[in-house]
């Protein structure tokens, strides 16, 4: 895979590539993962899932398993330890999924029901495999589909509001001189990062000390002590290296089940998922059902915009994949309407998954601009210019910066979109139908409250310390370059700790909002160290340390709708006689912010383009409706885009300055797969002249449907 990028030239250390700092450790392997740290009379856990999807538990049957060589214990629901699950989390409510081994329900398939504790990983394994759990089975329901009479809608949270309207939707469609409506589906997809989910617990000194692969240690800290209604400061979770994560790692089933039996044990345990696990326990993205309907003026400008999207949730905790929110931030219309809906089903839980709601979003809401565009005679490009809102079309705040339009037009310059014949079906190679399309992106910039310390060592070096998480995206590197800009001095002075609960509260690594929280703490400390050093007469052998905390900033920022942008243009290749779709070229162009590592940024975007790639052409997870579990829980059954299928891919950026902000950082850890799905269909319509209005856009679908069009055209011609 070739990657290309290009960026502004700059003098200071934020805006110049830099290798990771931490990258010299990971390839040596010198850089220990959560399920590597070694602990003296360590044991190893390993979780027992349920074999049906829903009913109770009769009985377990661990007296045969306790005698087998290494076993140690089998907690369950009759003695494990109890935790309280009615506390208030991060978000607010509780999250009974924490809850295992408190009851004998079994709410989904693959629930935990079981722990076997033994002196290594293989006693374990064999000691769980062999456990026979009896169930008393009752009826269920995992099917996932559009129009279900038992929908609902939610009540809006502080992540997600349920629906959102402005003007006489049904009016505007009427007077509406082009309509188009259209359904949009998207399948279950999973995050399934390099590095398996894994916690080491222990009691020591009186603490409960937790080696975890995580998002955020703060966040993680917290649950587990309210879970187990301890003191806070008597909990340290600390997750120095994290092979990826996407939104999965945040607190699961495994790190409350270590800590259950190392408080029974008294002996460090690690528990470690497997792939199949991970399918049941970590969430995923859950599928969508979206109906979309707009209405045009002749000329292209939007009468109506009505987005309605339904997503399942469990019948355990609820989550909404808000796939409506792109409209309310894209594009403006008279009326305007979105509504997100939920089905309860006997599944696991979904979550965030890399770009939640956004990425299954766009893919509907950018198709059917495409189609609009083709109804109105106008370009794609074009269309969206038409659209384009001065101001958020729904919340009516002020953008703090929104630099799309520069997206479009260099987008459209590098990728040769001028000499783009709009006609579908007319290019060929061979068997090999040829089409372009492209698609926008938006994702918002959030930023958290988090607390950082910089220290002027006597050495003439500089320790920064952030509880950061480092999920694969340079968090380490980006915040020396931001304290070695802040303290004037270089790079390779600065070192950096992160990842360790004893730091202090910071921002957890999600919703693309890590390091503009983190950055910013930083910068607050280090110009605070750099006035004392400026006063001092040196630096004592412990050093001169100044702290900061951007809650009261954070609480001062104007209202403002802040956001990354860009603009997704893709190049396809689809044979005729197999189906086949190869994507030939990807450029993505994006706004956003400050780039603090021009090295470490475009890895990110790739990385979500590629996923975006791997999402119009390959991920599908499939449940089978009798059994209520996955066909295929693995890396063998779960397709995603291998290396071959990945072609060059351009990630690039524009010039897009945010007055008056503080840092003027933006995300681009998720925007990179925004739009790269509906780029892609467009693509294929573009190629042949057929709508593909369901993801995955696999060979067999791309088949059928050229069938359809021809005995479409067949029967038209014979009424003719």
């Amino acid at each position: 895979m070739t990657t290309t990028t290009r960026g502004a030239a700059v003098t200071g250390a934020v805006g110049s590539a830099h290798t990771r700092v931490e990258g010299r450790d990971k390839v040596t392997g010198a850089a220990r993962f959560s399920g590597e740290v070694p602990f003296a009379e360590l044991t190893h856990g390993w979780l027992v899932l349920s074999t049906v999807t829903r009913g109770r538990i009769r009985s377990v049957e661990d007296g045969p398993v306790l005698a087998m060589p290494g076993v140690l214990t089998v907690l369950h629901h009759e003695n494990a330890p109890r935790v309280d699950i009615d506390y208030m989390g991060m978000l607010g409510r509780p999250n009974p999924i924490l809850g295992i081994f408190q009851h004998d329900r079994v709410p989904f398939a693959g629930w935990p029901v079981a722990l076997v504790v033994a002196e290594t990983s293989e006693q374990a394994r064999e000691a769980a495999e062999a456990l026979v759990v009896r169930y008393d089975e009752e009826p269920h329901d995992v099917a996932f589909r559009a129009g279900r009479p038992d929908a609902y809608t939610p009540q809006d949270s502080p992540l997600v509001q349920a629906e959102t309207e402005k003007g006489d939707l049904e009016a505007q469609l009427a007077a509406s001189a082009v309509v188009l409506e259209a359904e949009y589906t998207t399948p279950e997809e999973h995050h399934n990062p390099m590095e398996p989910h894994a916690a080491t617990a222990r009691w020591e000194g009186g603490r409960l000390d937790v080696i975890d692969s995580n998002q955020g240690s703060t966040w993680v800290a917290g649950e587990l002590a309210q879970l187990f209604s301890l003191d806070p400061a008597s909990v340290r979770v600390r997750s120095e290296h994290v092979g990826g994560a996407f939104g999965s790692k945040g607190l699961s089933p495994h790190q409350v089940a270590a800590v259950m039996a190392t408080t029974v044990l008294q002996r460090p345990v690690r528990v470690v998922l497997t792939r199949r696990q991970m399918f049941s326990l970590i969430g995923y993205r859950s599928p969508t059902a979206q109906r979309i309907r707009l209405g045009a003026d002749a000329d292209g400008r939007l009468r109506a915009l009505d987005h309605q999207a339904q997503s399942l949730t469990s019948t355990v905790y609820e989550f909404v994949e808000s796939s409506a929110v792109l409209g309310r931030v894209m594009y403006d219309a008279d009326a305007h309407h979105t509504l997100h809906r939920l089905v309860r089903l006997d599944v696991p839980t979904p979550t965030w998954m890399r770009a939640p709601g956004e990425a299954p979003g766009s893919f509907a809401l950018e198709s059917a601009l495409d189609e609009l565009a083709e109804k109105c005679g106008m370009d794609p490009i074009a269309l969206r210019v038409r659209n384009e809102p001065g101001t958020a079309p729904v919340s009516g705040l002020p953008f703090s910066s929104r630099n799309v339009l520069a997206c479009y037009e260099e987008g459209a310059r590098r990728f040769g979109w001028a000499g783009r014949d709009p006609r579908p079906g007319l290019r060929r190679e061979g068997r090999w139908l040829l089409g372009t399309g492209m698609a926008a992106a938006t994702y918002p910039s959030g930023v958290g409250p988090s607390t950082a310390a910089v220290t002027a060592e006597p050495d003439g070096t500089f320790t920064v310390r952030i509880n950061a998480a480092d999920v694969g995206t340079g968090a380490r590197t980006a915040m020396a370059l931001v304290a070695a800009d802040a303290l004037e001095v270089e790079a390779d002075r600065v070192r950096v700790r992160i990842g360790d609960s004893d730091l202090g509260p910071a921002m957890i690594a999600g919703g693309s909002m890590g390091t503009r929280s983190w950055g910013w703490a930083v910068t607050i400390a280090a110009n605070e160290l750099r006035e004392l050093l400026a006063l001092g007469d040196g630096i004592p052998p412990e050093g001169i340390t100044a702290r900061s905390n951007t809650a009261e900033a954070i609480g001062a920022l104007a209202q403002q709708e802040r956001h990354s942008f860009g603009a997704q243009f893709a190049e396809v290749a689809v044979d005729e006689d197999t189906g086949e779709v190869r994507v030939r070229r990807l450029l993505g162009i994006f706004a956003a912010g400050t780039i603090v590592n021009p090295l470490t940024a475009r890895s990110q975007l790739v990385g979500g383009m590629t996923w975006g790639l791997s999402m119009a052409l390959h991920e599908e997870a499939v449940r089978d409706q009798a059994s209520g579990g996955h066909v295929g829980a693995d890396l063998a059954g779960y397709h995603y885009a291998a290396h071959a299928d990945v072609p060059v891919i351009e990630a690039d950026w524009v010039d897009d300055p945010v007055p008056g902000d503080p840092v003027g950082i933006k995300g681009i850890g998720e925007i990179g797969i925004v739009g790269v799905a509906a780029a892609i269909a467009n693509a294929v319509w573009h190629a042949t002249g057929v709508r593909h209005r369901n993801l995955p856009i696999r060979p067999d679908r791309v088949l059928r449907a050229a069938d359809e069009d021809r005995r479409r055209a067949a029967g038209g011609a014979r009424g003719a």
